[in-house]
């Protein structure tokens, strides 16, 4: 499967709707995981790097944009869902959104921006803020923040990749594509550790 992004990506770096699906894949991913828009947006950047399409810069452009609408269409979808009214009664899940509400008080900065990291944390992290009325101007200015430094990674990491492997813009693409995945598996083994709760003494 992998192979086969990465062959699309190199077959279709240079087209114009390139930037327009990276702006809406961005976007989209924020509701739903599985699309592999940290993958594009590498595999992009490293094709760049040879050939010098899409230009890296409108190509960070395009997925801050993404990933800015994306968390905040999230929270937003969060702040007027019934998930107050759903878990109200189940004693579990009202213990859980209560513990997830304090987090956000107590490391609302650090739970916003690390969870752009992990695919389905940032999910659930965006409706849960949006839920417990997490301040809209605090959470606007974050998912800025995260998204920046989301798009920069990823382009630099795919820049680094074509530059590896120049003159080949497929193995480039495949390159990238599999330090997104080496990565992403590690800043989510890094993040599950850090945010595991502590034992009670």
């Amino acid at each position: 499967m992998f192979e086969h992004v990465g062959e699309l990506v190199a077959e279709h770096a240079g087209a114009r709707w390139v930037l327009l699906a990276v702006l809406t894949l961005s976007a989209l991913d924020a509701f739903v995981p599985p699309l592999p828009s940290e993958s594009v947006v590498i595999a992009l950047a490293a094709v760049s790097a040879d050939t010098g399409a899409p230009h890296p810069v409108l190509l960070g452009l395009c997925a801050v944009v993404g990933a800015f609408c994306g968390d905040n269409l999230t929270y937003t979808l969060g702040r007027h869902s019934p998930l107050r009214r759903w878990i109200a009664g189940h004693p579990r899940l009202e213990r859980a959104f209560a513990r997830a509400e304090r987090e956000l008080d107590r490391r609302g900065a650090f739970a916003v921006l690390a969870a752009r990291y992990v695919p389905v944390g940032r999910t659930a992290v965006n409706l849960t803020a949006g839920a417990a009325r997490f301040p809209r101007r605090r959470f606007v200015g974050l998912s800025a923040l995260a998204a920046l430094t989301w798009a920069a990674y990823s382009v630099l990491i795919g820049t680094l990749a074509g530059r590896w492997v120049e003159s080949t813009p497929l193995a480039g693409a495949l390159v990238g594509i599999a330090i997104a995945l080496v990565l992403g598996f590690a800043v989510d083994t890094v993040l599950q550790k850090v945010l595991r709760p502590r034992p009670r003494v």
